[in-house]
């Protein structure tokens, strides 16, 4: 891709319901938090544009229903995911056993080529913690995800955690990008290097979307 290209991904918010999935991405995108945030009850996207060195990150972030009932539409939301953020309370054990399946229903249906990160949200209560911080980062390695630590309440870890998965997404679109080249007979020079640092872009303007818009 040449330098000054703009990279689109479309990501997934996954996890049970009142694990914090909408707060956390209401918190990054537009930097507000409600103690008493509205569960989603379908499907809802949000915006947020990155720069990557000279290159631009534009993120789709879907915000799923985490309710069993609405369980089945899931992979109408993340079949042509580029990247998932799977998110578990860490004061609820069930929800990060819930995580664990999603990681393997999504790695049927989507394959092995989608980016995952694993967050931990709600670190503020750390003095309720149910799982232990050691069998999640174990889990996150052992299916190739990041593991991160987050609070939407405190705004703890949210940029860390997308930087990471658009960091990797961009790094998998290039190595993909150069593999097709070479697949033409065709050198990878002039690809960007991808150690370069995710900076927020300032002054974009962010709308959040329902499903059916």
């Amino acid at each position: 891709m040449a330098t000054g290209s703009m990279y689109r991904f479309k990501v997934v918010l996954l996890g049970e319901g009142r694990v914090g999935k909408t707060s956390i991405l209401v918190r990054y995108v537009k930097g507000e938090y409600n103690d008493n945030e509205t569960s989603t009850v379908s499907a809802s996207y949000m915006d947020k544009k990155l720069n990557f060195g000279s290159e631009s990150v534009h993120l789709s972030v879907w915000d799923t229903a985490g309710q069993e009932r609405f369980h089945a539409l899931g992979p109408i939301y993340y079949r042509d995911a580029d990247g998932a953020l799977l998110v578990y309370d860490i004061t609820d054990g069930e929800s990060f056993a819930k995580v664990q399946q999603w990681v393997r229903e999504l790695r049927k249906i989507v394959g092995h080529d989608i980016v995952l990160a694993i967050a931990g949200n709600k670190i503020d209560l750390e003095r309720q913690r149910a799982v232990a911080q050691d069998q999640a980062v174990s889990f996150s390695q052992a299916v190739g995800a990041s593991h991160h630590l987050t609070s939407a309440k405190l705004n703890r870890g949210l940029d860390d955690v997308f930087t990471a998965l658009a960091t990797r997404m961009v790094k998998k679109r290039k190595e993909s990008q150069n593999a097709a080249m070479l697949m033409d007979g065709r050198s990878g020079v002039g690809v960007p290097s991808t150690r370069q640092k995710l900076v927020i872009l300032d002054d974009v303007e962010q709308e959040k979307k329902s499903c059916c818009s």
